[in-house]
């Protein structure tokens, strides 16, 4: 596959000192490089696509109808089925390690029915069904890149105020995975860890559990204060005990690839800024952790060691 170099993002700095701090509105004050690298990113691959290179595919962000460019993967190795609570999560949370290393893809969407929309937009996406017919087509143009297929459950989020999920409601979305899991075979099992207290974000966890999943994301990078409060953390650890194990991707290589992704699932969003929160949030998580890694990372867990 031909590649052009890639851009140069400057060079962050690694000290926890030095590090942003979060704003007044929870997100994290950052230079202008990554948003200026991103456009020249997309306009070399724009050329690229014009000279008809296959290698190289034209996506659409479904609500502002802008059209970006971003190279194709040729996935490979064990499959991989992907159990994400909502359209986005996969995509916030996970997608930049798949641009780094592709793997053949079945993403499971179980919350896909939504009125959860910019506030800014309620009026021009004012029902449940109108939410979720843009919120499936931004989660269907995230994940072109990675070839991806995609099943729907067809399930209501939760809507402020959370409460906890009925534990019925768990049994019966553990039944409808246990089906897609039957059909896929020596599939590896990928969900959330479950960081943040959103009650479907919980409830997928503790399904892909009861299913044997031992893999898992951190599902917390659209919310990157949680990453540094010591009461999310605490939770997080009195929920898993000291059964996961933490695990950094660096994907400093793909972060302008994710950011495209991320315009994708997220078309309705803004102020653009909000796009690059999971993308700070890895930048915090890589510096802090571990010396010697990219600029930017995302985190994983295992229960117990990799089969593939």
């Amino acid at each position: 596959m031909t590649k052009e170099t890639p851009v140069q993002v400057r060079p962050q700095p690694h000290s926890p000192a030095d590090l942003p701090v979060p704003d007044g509105h929870g997100i994290y004050t950052f230079p202008d490089d990554l948003h200026c690298a991103h456009q020249t990113h997309t306009r070399q691959l724009a050329a690229r696509h014009r000279t008809h290179d296959h290698h190289v595919l034209e996506v659409t962000a479904p609500h502002t109808r802008v059209p970006y460019c971003i190279e194709a993967r040729a996935p490979v190795g064990r499959p991989v089925l992907v159990i994400e609570p909502h359209h986005d999560d996969f995509a916030l949370s996970a997608s930049g390690a798949f641009l780094a290393r592709p793997r053949p893809l079945t993403v499971v969407t179980v919350f896909t029915r939504s009125r959860s929309v910019h506030p800014a937009l309620e009026s021009t996406y004012p029902t449940v069904d109108v939410v979720s017919e843009l919120r499936d087509r931004e989660g269907a143009a995230a994940l072109a890149p990675f070839g991806a297929r995609r099943q729907l459950l067809g399930r209501k989020d939760a809507e402020p105020p959370y409460r906890p999920y009925d534990p019925r409601a768990l049994d019966q979305v553990t039944e409808d995975l246990r089906r897609v899991v039957a059909t896929h075979p020596g599939a590896e099992l990928l969900a959330p860890a479950a960081v943040t207290r959103h009650p479907d974000h919980l409830l997928v966890h503790d399904a892909a559990v009861r299913l044997g999943c031992t893999w898992f994301w951190e599902d917390l990078a659209f919310w990157a204060t949680y990453a540094l409060a010591g009461c999310d953390q605490q939770l997080f650890r009195t929920r898993t005990g000291a059964t996961m194990r933490p695990e950094l991707v660096d994907i400093t290589g793909v972060v302008l690839d994710k950011v495209t992704v991320l315009r994708m699932h997220g078309s309705q969003m803004h102020p653009a800024r909000k796009m690059y929160r999971p993308i700070r949030h890895a930048f915090t998580t890589a510096a802090d952790l571990v010396d010697g890694i990219g600029l930017y990372a995302e985190r994983f867990y295992r229960t117990e060691a990799a089969t593939c």
